[in-house]
């Protein structure tokens, strides 16, 4: 699903992946960060895809609340199992975004 981002500007978080063979407990604490960030003020959407690199891209109002979704101790647990245990490599971009336009079939 395509998320639904208010008039610009706005942030994004592109969240790059490359997985280790390890998956114990990932689809869980993924789905349960993905639950946790809908919570946190500021959240804005979120759209995921995943072959041999995963992509995760977070939809944010500011700046200041990427900073609370990255302090939220939760969170900060789940990047440190992450590093140990299933991510051989990551990449993490913030953006502002300024423009965007669409399409959809009718």
């Amino acid at each position: 699903m395509i998320a639904k981002t208010p008039e610009t500007p706005y942030y994004a978080v592109i969240f790059t992946t490359l997985r280790t063979s390890i998956d114990k407990g990932y689809i869980e604490t993924a789905k349960q960060m993905e639950d946790l960030a809908k919570l946190q003020e500021g959240y804005l959407g979120i759209e995921s895809a995943s072959d041999k690199v995963g992509i995760t891209v977070s939809y944010w109002q500011s700046l200041e609340a990427i900073v609370k979704w990255k302090t939220n101790i939760e969170h900060t647990v789940a990047r440190s199992k992450g590093r140990e245990l299933w991510y051989q490599q990551y990449q993490l971009r913030i953006c502002k975004v300024e423009r965007e336009y669409g399409f959809t079939k009718k």
